[in-house]
């Protein structure tokens, strides 16, 4: 599984960044591995919207989690019809907030 976060700097050890559309970096990691893309966000500069085209980034690479802060209503709007699972109240570093979540989840059979 392909989780986003939303990040302070480009790497797992970076902090969880707790704005979702302005946030100066994201990261995508594979859940198997651990391994993963950083990228600059493209939308920290924009007026308005960027939480909706941030998701479209996500969309575009395929992620299917998300664990970031908050989300506000435009971009939670654009998660849910793009029907990506939002996590909000991360913290920690990258690698913390990924190892909690996947700590949460029920056990495969």
């Amino acid at each position: 599984m392909k989780i986003g976060i939303s990040a302070k700097g480009g790497s797992m050890e970076a902090e969880v960044d707790p704005r979702f559309g302005r946030c100066p970096y994201f990261l995508i990691v594979d859940s198997d591995t651990m391994r993963f893309e950083a990228f600059s966000n493209p939308s920290t500069g924009m007026a308005h919207g960027a939480g909706p085209s941030t998701v479209q980034e996500f969309m575009n690479r395929d992620t299917e989690v998300v664990l970031t802060g908050q989300v506000g209503p435009n971009a939670q709007q654009a998660l849910e019809t793009a029907h990506l699972e939002v996590v909000t109240g991360a913290s920690g570093t990258v690698r913390e907030a990924v190892e909690i979540y996947l700590g949460a989840q029920p056990a495969k059979n």
